[in-house]
């Protein structure tokens, strides 16, 4: 999995938009979608691009729980980092080729509309497809901020 951080989202930081406070989702995003930073800048610009709900999924995702920020000061880098979540595909197979991470409380920023920014698109580097019975785990989930 590879994970690329929004370039809006690294301006949100700046400005001091996002927040450990603040409420977090993680969708999932259709077979052969390609994730574009310079576009998808919010929920509403990928939202077409969601699986739909069935087999286990609800559109809109999971909210993510138990934020951690951490600062590395050898390196230089901070992180922000989630507890792991998890999708049981039930009826049918999920298939997606992504996940992303959305800030549900953002909103316009110096006349910039960041409503349900995205802060991070986790790349599968396939479309990785799940059987009924079988779950969907995205672990690990930590954004690098260099």
């Amino acid at each position: 999995m590879a994970n690329e951080v929004a370039i809006y989202a690294k301006g949100m930081l700046l400005d001091g938009q996002i927040k450990t406070s603040h409420t977090y989702y993680i969708i999932l995003m259709n077979a052969g979608f390609d994730f574009d930073g310079t576009i998808h800048k919010s929920y509403a610009d990928v939202s077409a691009d969601e699986l739909i709900s069935g087999y286990g999924y609800i559109t809109g995702g999971i909210q993510l729980k138990g934020i951690n920020r951490s600062v590395n000061v050898s390196s230089g880098k901070a992180s922000l980092s989630w507890n792991n979540v998890q999708w049981l595909a039930s009826g049918g197979s999920l298939v997606a080729s992504g996940a992303i991470i959305y800030n549900d409380s953002t909103d316009i920023v110096n006349g910039d509309d960041y409503t349900d920014a995205i802060i991070s698109y986790i790349d599968f580097m396939e479309d990785v497809t799940v059987s009924k019975g079988q779950m969907l785990r995205i672990t690990n989930i930590n954004i690098l901020i260099a």
